[in-house]
């Protein structure tokens, strides 16, 4: 059982307001999973920047010097320091440099996602104490999505709290389990995907990846997912410009959407929407198993 909320801005004038409302949405659900928690927040882009978001448990010792160490890759590097996680903002075309760099001076730091836009925020504890120790409520953007976790599949930890992200500005989170994510796994790998833990939810969005690097945008490849995944699951997943929502064709893990003309929003329960602006008034439903929902701001520009 874990808690799952997610929302996609139609109205620009609410992105200023994208980090508190997504935060109120994830505590409401804290008692469905008390391991973990983590948001993705995806802002406007910034013409050719890129963003790396890195946690490491030894902030005081890897965070020290980071800019400096980083400058002969990029001279125009940024980083932003919040809590155990860091925004590292480089040249888009220097940002696989940056992060080879990262790995080799320093190894105890994780990349918690990276592209033009989103920035990833998890750790062990409660969706309140994770908004608070990163200043989630402050962030603004046109998208996100937020899971608080109960652990069945692997251990408490950083890296097993969702999302996961596991290509450029994508990321996902899941409520359910998989039985097959140990062959998909081994087939990922062939195809030269790589992964941090042993969750199944990483499995997921690394098939996803795999399947967009062919080609697919989202809504195509969660529909392949829904051939290819075994298991209990509902998925929220996030890229760029996108939005998107499926459950497996038994659909036994509780989802309810809501629309409005500014908005589109999913809670695992319908308490996690009521604080929404103008919900009263929304379109809400449960969405249908086996069915791909999909949201795109550059298709609807």
């Amino acid at each position: 059982m874990c808690g799952i909320v997610g929302l996609f801005l139609k109205d620009k004038s609410l992105e200023p307001k994208l980090g508190a409302m997504l935060s109120d949405m994830l505590v409401i659900m804290s008692d469905r999973g008390p391991d973990s928690a983590g948001i993705a927040i995806y802002g406007a882009p910034s013409d050719g920047r890129a963003k790396i978001t890195v946690q490491s448990a030894s902030p005081s010792t890897d965070f020290a010097g980071l800019a400096k160490l980083l400058k002969p890759a990029d001279a125009s590097v940024s980083v932003e320091l919040k809590n155990t996680h860091a925004v590292v903002e480089v040249a888009a075309d220097q940002a696989a440099a940056v992060r080879e760099l990262l790995a080799k001076e320093r190894p105890g730091m994780r990349v918690m996602g990276s592209g033009d836009s989103v920035e990833i925020y998890k750790e062990v504890g409660l969706p309140k104490d994770v908004v608070s120790r990163f200043g989630i409520r402050e962030m603004g953007g046109t998208h996100g999505i937020g899971h608080t976790r109960m652990a069945t599949e692997s251990a408490v930890t950083t890296l097993g709290a969702h999302p996961f992200s596991t290509g450029a500005d994508q990321c996902l989170v899941h409520n359910g389990s998989l039985s097959n994510h140990n062959n998909l796994r081994r087939e990922l790998v062939r195809e030269g995907m790589t992964f941090e833990t042993q969750n199944d939810s990483e499995v997921a969005a690394a098939y996803l990846t795999a399947e967009m690097a062919k080609g697919k945008d989202l809504g195509q490849a969660l529909t392949s997912a829904l051939d290819d995944l075994d298991g209990f699951f509902t998925f929220v997943v996030g890229t760029k410009s996108g939005f998107g929502v499926v459950r497996d064709p038994i659909a036994c893990k509780p989802a309810v959407m809501a629309e409005t003309d500014q908005y589109i929003a999913f809670g695992s329960e319908y308490r996690a929407l009521v604080n929404l602006p103008g919900i009263e008034d929304a379109r809400v439903w449960e969405p249908e198993p086996a069915t791909v929902y999909f949201w795109d701001h550059e298709k609807a520009a």
